[in-house]
């Protein structure tokens, strides 16, 4: 099973939700992969890489590998990294990415990605993939590598408008590419319970069909604490609000997945 989460406005929290699901994931026994496409490197940071540091074994050269006739590349299982939490790994991302960007689009290297998680699917039962708040080359290669997408929602009137705007780009890119792409739902985050004004969008929202995941993850100072102390939620703060809504928001998407399979 293979997530990806995107939206097209940025600080909506797309890391902060890939790894603490991530991290979920691994802790209910899952072996679990980070794939962090995003050259801000959020994701890596968050599970302790500094994506300055020289690392040969980042998405950026996995990306640029090249099989040759005559030299062997480095194996696709050698890239995911251990972090400090059982069965969570991680390929982390890199600086190189930004120039890398347009070679690989030259060498239309779309498809690589896909190819790289179906290796990789032998290793890991979930794969969580962070993006960048484009619709760009890395965004579309983990949209078509995807089987799942949750879209990040902060509950204010230009998040509406970039939601709008990421289902019709998304529509046409699953027609030319990935049929088999579905929307899992939207993730409110950063919700203030005290206002009516998150309430009033989303209310907007679903009249216009999107499905709204629940429970909606709430505003809190620990989300930042934790990235800090580079410990997602779960280990930081076990018994946090945050934390209990990040568990109740893994376990119904699961539960979807089950009733899928056994559909």
């Amino acid at each position: 099973m293979r997530r990806i989460i995107f939206n097209q406005k940025g600080g909506v929290g797309k890391s902060s939700i890939t790894v603490n699901l991530a991290a979920i994931s691994a802790a209910k026994g899952y072996k679990t992969l980070v794939i962090d496409l995003d050259i801000q490197g959020n994701s890596s940071a968050y599970l302790g890489i500094d994506i300055n540091q020289p690392n040969d074994k980042t998405i950026a050269e996995l990306l640029n590998q090249t099989a040759s006739w005559f030299a062997v590349s480095t194996p696709i299982s050698a890239y995911p990294q251990a972090t400090a939490y059982d069965n969570l790994f991680i390929i982390p991302s890199s600086p190189k990415l930004d120039k890398l960007e347009v070679e690989l689009e030259r060498r239309y290297k779309i498809y690589k990605l896909r190819e790289v998680l179906d290796v990789l699917a032998a290793d890991f039962d979930r794969i969580y993939i962070d993006t960048p708040p484009n619709l760009n080359f890395y965004t579309k290669s983990g949209l078509i590598a995807a089987h799942k997408l949750l879209i990040p929602f902060d509950c204010d009137s230009f998040s509406q408008q970039a939601l709008i705007k990421v289902m019709d780009n998304l529509a046409e890119l699953r027609d030319d590419h990935n049929r088999d792409l579905e929307l899992e739902g939207i993730v409110v985050n950063m919700f203030n319970t005290q206002a009516k004004f998150p309430r009033q969008i989303i209310e907007e929202i679903k009249t216009l069909g999107f499905p709204i995941l629940e429970p909606y993850l709430p505003q809190s100072i620990k989300m930042k604490e934790s990235h800090y102390q580079q410990c997602p939620m779960l280990y930081f703060d076990p018994k946090h609000k945050l934390t209990q809504q990040f568990i109740g928001l893994y376990d119904g998407i699961e539960t979807a997945v089950t009733l899928e399979n056994k559909a």
